[in-house]
């Protein structure tokens, strides 16, 4: 397969901008250094009817294109069952049947670092399983063989992170994010992945998990965030931030897609203007603060 990147928006409403500067950041990564890009709709969990057509419609009103067929993690199942088949049939799976409250309130197991599993049902003997499974029915943990993992990231440099016996399949029987993107990743041929640096905490766990598997582990890019001006990540309630909502009020998608550019360095114009010089050690390393856009605001370099 040919090396690709990708953008993997969950289809629970409309891109904002955010989104839409991430979605620019990762064509700009994959087009750069010649690889394919890749549309995969992650919609086993949050799932709005008309969202994943107008994520769509949106990416391309801004110049983002993509190569092949979109692919939906609701078509790939009986991937993600064989990849936890493998890891059950080498030992390194376990049934748990912990509420969200019990483990918020169970102690931490000694050493464990802050925020892991603290184990619970790692080791619950036949009878303990026979009753449990009379109770309620069961998610699919990792059984993990290391607390910590470390990642290189283009933009973050070396990162570690916890890595804990994490969920690979929830108790209603859908599979978890952290299974399904490290195995659509290799099935797609994904060996790079730029997304939002808030998915720099999970990294870890999906590289080790990819290790066992025997997946390469892809090339990471975590950018900023764009955040509102409490710092907070950027949402729908903090106003006008998708197209639609900023077309309302007069602005165009020109006018977004260079507002955009302009927070990332970048000339305005078509993205093949901004590919012609697009150089990742040069892009800011703070969260970009979205104060809005007015209908007549142009991206003149220098000024705000």
């Amino acid at each position: 397969m040919t090396p690709a990147g990708r953008f993997a928006p969950s289809p629970s409403g409309e891109l904002h901008v955010g989104n839409l500067r991430t979605a620019i950041l990762a064509w700009l990564f994959a087009r750069s250094t010649g690889r394919d890009f890749l549309l995969r709709v992650e919609d086993l969990d949050r799932a709005r009817a008309g969202a994943e057509a107008e994520q769509l419609r949106d990416l391309a009103a801004i110049g983002v294109t993509w190569d092949g067929a979109v692919v939906r993690q609701t078509d790939r199942g009986a991937v993600y069952d064989d990849a936890i088949r493998r890891l059950t049939d080498a030992g390194l799976t376990y049934e748990c049947f912990c509420t969200r409250r019990e483990i918020q309130e169970a102690p931490s197991a000694p050493h464990a670092p802050q925020g892991a599993y603290p184990g619970t049902c790692r080791n619950l003997g036949p009878a303990e399983l026979d009753y449990k499974r009379s109770t309620r029915p069961a998610a699919v943990r990792l059984r993990s063989e290391v607390t910590a993992y470390t990642v290189q990231d283009v933009l973050q440099g070396e990162f570690t992170g916890v890595v804990d016996d994490f969920v690979l399949r929830r108790n209603d029987g859908v599979t978890a994010y952290n299974l399904a993107v490290v195995v659509d990743d290799a099935a797609q041929g994904i060996d790079q992945v730029v997304r939002g640096d808030d998915l720099l905490p999970s990294t870890p766990r999906q590289a080790y998990l990819a290790s066992l598997l025997d997946i390469p582990v892809p090339e990471y890019a975590h950018v900023p965030l764009v955040v509102n001006s409490d710092g907070a990540r950027l949402a729908k309630r903090d106003g006008a931030v998708t197209l639609a909502d900023l077309a309302r009020g007069g602005v165009t998608v020109a006018n977004v897609r260079d507002h955009i550019l302009h927070s990332l360095g970048l000339p305005a114009g078509n993205l093949a203007e901004a590919l012609a010089v697009f150089q990742p050690g040069t892009l800011p390393r703070g969260p970009w603060v979205w104060d809005g856009i007015g209908p007549s605001h142009t991206a003149t370099p220098g000024l705000p």
